[in-house]
This record gives C-alpha cells, structure tokens and sequence, in this order.
C-alpha cells in the first residue's frame, strides 16, 4: 500500500486493561485499507506488549511521555501517512467487522468528513445503548451548537484539512478540533445508522463531567457567540426541569 486510505490512531498510557479489545476491533476488520498508529505516553505496564501481541501486522508504535491526550492526538496526526484520520483510543472498538468497510465505500467520493454513529459499551463490553446525542443525517459546523452530536471516534476528517488540537482545552480539544474541522470541510458524508463505533462509557472526559461541560461552554462562545450560547443553554436547563417534573 503506497499510501493508506485511512490512519486508524490510538492514544495508550497504562491501558492494559482496556487496550486488548481495540486492537482485536481493528484486526477483525474486513477491509484492510489502513495503518495503525499507536501513540503510548511511556506506560509502565503492559500496554505496549498488549500492542505488540493483539495489533495487526506492521503496527506501528511511538512511546514516550506527553503532555496529555491532546498532545499525543496532535503526534499521532504528524505520523500519520493516510488520506482520513480516525481516533479510536484505548478501550474503544470498531462497532462491527465491515465498520471499515463501510468508511472506505463512503471514502470512494472524497467527502471532507465521513462520519456515523455511535454505541455505548460498559466494562464487560456489553451494549448499554446508543449514545444520548445521535448524529444527524446532515452536518456542519452549525449543527454542533446543540452539542456534540457525533462521537469524536465516529468523526473521520480528510488528513489534510485538518488542524492540531488546541492544548489550551484539558477535556474538550475533541469537541473544538470537530468543529474546525467542519467550517474548512465542503462536503460530508453519513454512512447510516447502524453503529460505527462502540464506546467505552469510562473516558476522560466522562471522569471530569464537570469541567469538560465548562470547556464546551466557552468553546461555543468562541464559534458561536456568547449571548447566543448563553441564550441556547437556558433553553437547555429549561427543557432538562420539564423532563424532570413533569415526565
């Protein structure tokens, strides 16, 4: 393969207990038009021996220390050699074996952004559900004023309009880094709604709720404007106290 079709970027540290079905997800795949990249933040473990017995042929493998997440993300980025970026970090999974299959059909007309939905998955690898935001069947950089509608891992961007992450933000570069790469994209293409990606439920950013919603907050403010962020949210609490009191 001169160049792949797709970079598939894993982000470790101390990941052996969550590692194994990722790399599994990604060997079990029927289309094999990719790279696999892991980024490891110098584990002390045995994630990288983990990596080594569960990856595909050719994986390739960095280890050493970052400064977070978002600073692996953006050396994962800088490795990558594929067309399309996809971010499925430890403890994440392909949803199905055609998952690739499917990115790679919608890739044939060169869409700036592939993208579908996602599944939630506990400890046990069980499905707890679908994700409480679904992705819609049109996207742009104005539909993520509701929210992060489609799951960072389901979120597939060409390589090269694609930025770096903002390491000012601790907990919700994702949600920044999709909504950039929405206003540089022309073109995006839904691949359907059976799910793409299974997502493993306890995350960063599930871990520090509180201050990854703070970050979202500005982050809007910051593409969207203040007042009508502010004005959105209202909208927000006010619809949650109707659930609650009168559901």
């Amino acid at each position: 393969m001169s160049q792949p079709l797709f970079s598939i970027i894993t982000i470790t540290y101390n990941a052996e207990k969550v590692l194994s079905p990722t790399l599994l997800s990604v060997r079990a795949q029927s289309c094999r038009c990719f790279e696999h990249i892991i980024i490891d933040g110098a584990s002390s473990d045995s994630t990288l021996l983990i990596a080594r017995r569960d990856g595909i042929d050719g994986i390739k493998i960095f280890s050493e220390p970052d400064r977070g997440l978002y600073d692996a993300m953006n050396k994962g980025i800088a490795r990558a050699t594929g067309k399309y970026l996809i971010f499925l970090n430890a403890g994440d999974a392909f949803a199905s074996p055609d998952s690739m299959a499917r990115l790679a059909n919608a890739a044939s007309s060169q869409p700036d952004i592939i993208y579908g939905q996602t599944q939630l998955v506990d400890a046990s690898r069980s499905v707890v559900g679908p994700r409480h935001l679904s992705a819609p069947t049109h996207l742009s950089a104005d539909s993520f004023k509701h929210g992060m509608l489609v799951c960072h891992q389901a979120f597939v961007a060409r390589r090269d309009l694609a930025p770096s992450y903002n390491l000012a933000y601790r907990f919700s570069a994702d949600y920044d880094w999709c909504i950039s790469c929405l206003q540089r994209a022309h073109t995006c293409t839904y691949i359907g709604d059976a799910p793409l990606i299974s997502y493993l439920t306890d995350g960063l950013t599930d871990r520090n709720h509180s201050a990854s919603l703070r970050e979202r907050f500005h982050i809007m403010c910051h593409y969207y404007g203040t007042i009508p962020t502010t004005l959105r949210h209202l909208a927000f609490a006010l619809r949650h106290l109707r659930r609650k009191f009168f559901s």
